[in-house]
């Protein structure tokens, strides 16, 4: 799939939201509403803001895992990334589906 393709699905699946893409993170990220919510890493690595709560229970899905920056630093508990193979088909409207239901707890902004 690679970081191009993830990029166009993940527009494509926000297409109905107020979106603004800004380069950071290793690809694209996406904000909705002026939050980040998403990246699209060039890697084809998804990365994502999610509900801190959920952190654990997310991680024992196949192709999650921690969330870093640089060398082995983690993003802390509000981020998960998910690997290529885990978005393909309707992947990648379920994980989507985690941010965008913390973005929408967050309230107005």
């Amino acid at each position: 799939m690679g970081g191009t393709d993830l990029r166009e699905r993940v527009r494509a699946a926000l297409g109905d939201r107020r979106t603004r893409e800004v380069t950071m993170f290793g690809g694209i990220s996406f904000m909705v509403d002026e939050r980040m919510v998403a990246a699209a890493r060039g890697d084809g690595e998804l990365l994502l803001r999610i509900d801190p709560a959920l952190r654990e229970r997310l991680l024992t899905e196949p192709g999650a895992h921690e969330a870093v920056m640089g060398e082995g630093r983690s993003m802390g508990p509000g981020w998960l990334a998910v690997d290529e193979a885990a978005l393909a088909g309707e992947g990648l409207a379920e994980w989507l589906g985690h941010a965008l239901d913390f973005h929408a707890s967050q309230g107005e902004p």
